[in-house]
């Protein structure tokens, strides 16, 4: 055992079955709460802005006032667990979310419900930065696979819903109810949190470095709302002044983590081959699903004509076909490599992408079934990606590992959205929703050779760290 660091492990390799499951569903509901508040205002920003008497484009602040939280937090609560253990931030992380939930719900002003939601983001942070590091102490370690891919399924699912569930909800109430049902699911995860999650976490006996926190949070800020004002159009010279204060804040940043122990943004698990590549895969893997799920809703509505409910359910078989997939994907990586997992899942979804992109008056069918190939082939990957990422870490650095995944996953989502508004802003809007399917299956094929590359590199879940 390292120095600085306190092993506290009383318990036996994960939890045993009956208190797993308990486990699992109080991890899984406080991660589904986080996933669907990303999107499930979506359809109400327009009554918003009625109602506060606010513009269109300030109104959009109250969806990516959370997001943007939650990027530049991430990182920083992963430290935290990896110093105070992922039970306290996870639990924390829910506190939070439950009352801000509340605070948005009973919100009166827009600029009431912005600053409760950039706090409800936080909160999410904390769920989401160790939610994937907890499961490395509720499952064995041979079944560590199998948890992603209950996790993967949860993301999955979670991501989209957030429409469906909205209309559900507005059909029985007000918009506040979008926010008072994160409630009684919060406080079901917070009891059970409390009763079944492990104690036996890895502590270690370091400070919490407060500067990197600071300069993570500017670093990523400005490098997203960087993009967001180039995409965008944004004056040159706003955009030049963002740029040079990115470049000095982000070279103290990362020269800052490479003089730490154990730094916030984990560079020392970037030197670890098999992680880095699966950080890589990730971040093209995300930036190629977010070029597709913000384009097509434009060219089923706009060029086809269907409307937002028949679009909502031709998209379903995505998400439907992932969470058929992950599970399984979750079960294979414990016996076939996650890179040959991974490079032959982002093949089927890059497929997926360009059949897609080839449609020009199709029929509903014709529609589904493409959906279906990109959701198989994004469960085959991620589950094994995301497993691969945490088994290559240390146990003591589960954390840093646990806030890489999200932070990915932030990075691809921003990136490819970003290229979305890109590309609709410089090509017709006929020509660019085939050129965004186009750009994502390049990212996919991109994600598939760096994939390969990790069959050199033995597989972290058939090793002992």
């Amino acid at each position: 055992m390292s120095s600085g660091t306190i092993s506290i492990q009383n318990e036996p390799d994960g939890l045993p079955f009956p208190r797993r499951i308990w486990a699992v569903i109080a991890a899984s509901l406080a991660l589904v709460m986080s996933v669907l508040d990303a999107n499930i205002v979506n359809i109400v920003l327009p009554t918003l802005s009625r109602e506060f008497g606010t513009t269109p484009s300030l109104t959009i602040w109250v969806m990516n006032a959370y997001q943007l939280a939650i990027t530049i937090s991430l990182l920083s609560f992963s430290s935290l667990g990896d110093i105070y253990g992922y039970r306290k931030v996870f639990l924390s992380g829910v506190a939070v979310f439950c009352v801000t939930s509340l605070v948005c719900a009973l919100s009166t002003s827009f600029w009431m419900l912005t600053i409760a939601r950039v706090l409800q983001g936080f909160g999410a942070a904390a769920i989401t930065s160790v939610n994937t590091a907890q499961l490395r102490t509720i499952y064995p370690r041979q079944y560590l696979g199998r948890g992603m891919g209950i996790n993967a399924m949860v993301v999955a699912v979670s991501a989209v819903a957030g429409p469906s569930v909205a209309s559900a909800i507005l059909s029985l109430g007000s918009w506040h109810w979008l926010f008072a049902i994160n409630i009684p699911l919060g406080l079901a995860a917070l009891w059970m949190g409390l009763k079944f999650l492990p104690k036996n976490e890895q502590r270690q006996n370091r400070k919490f470095d407060k500067l990197s926190a600071i300069a993570n949070a500017f670093t990523f800020g400005l490098l997203i709302y960087s993009m967001e004002g180039f995409a965008h159009h944004e004056s040159t010279d706003m955009l030049l002044l963002q740029l040079a204060l990115l470049a000095v804040v982000g070279t103290y940043y990362i020269r800052r983590q490479f003089r730490q122990e154990a730094p916030l943004l984990p560079v020392d698990l970037l030197k670890i081959p098999i992680f880095s590549l699966s950080v890589v895969t990730s971040i093209c893997s995300f930036t190629a699903q977010m070029l597709a799920l913000v384009s097509l809703p434009f060219f089923l509505q706009n060029i086809l004509g269907r409307t937002e409910v028949a679009t909502g359910l031709l998209l379903t078989p995505w998400p439907v076909a992932t969470l058929i997939t992950a599970p399984l994907a979750g079960y294979l990586v414990e016996k076939i490599h996650a890179g040959l997992l991974g490079c032959l899942g982002m093949l089927i979804f890059g497929c997926g992408l360009y059949l897609l992109s080839t449609l020009t008056s199709p029929t509903d069918g014709a529609i589904i079934w493409r959906m279906a190939v990109c959701g198989i082939g994004f469960g085959l990957f991620q589950t094994p990606n995301n497993s691969t990422i945490m088994s290559s870490a240390p146990i003591k650095r589960s954390g840093g590992a646990s806030g890489m995944i999200g932070t990915a996953r932030l990075l691809g989502q921003t990136s490819g959205a970003t290229l979305v508004a890109l590309l609709f802003n410089l090509i017709p809007q006929g020509q660019s929703i085939s050129s965004c399917l186009l750009l994502g299956a390049g990212f996919a094929a991109v994600a598939a050779i760096v994939s390969c590359f990790r069959l050199s590199q033995q597989m972290p879940l058939k090793r002992r760290l």
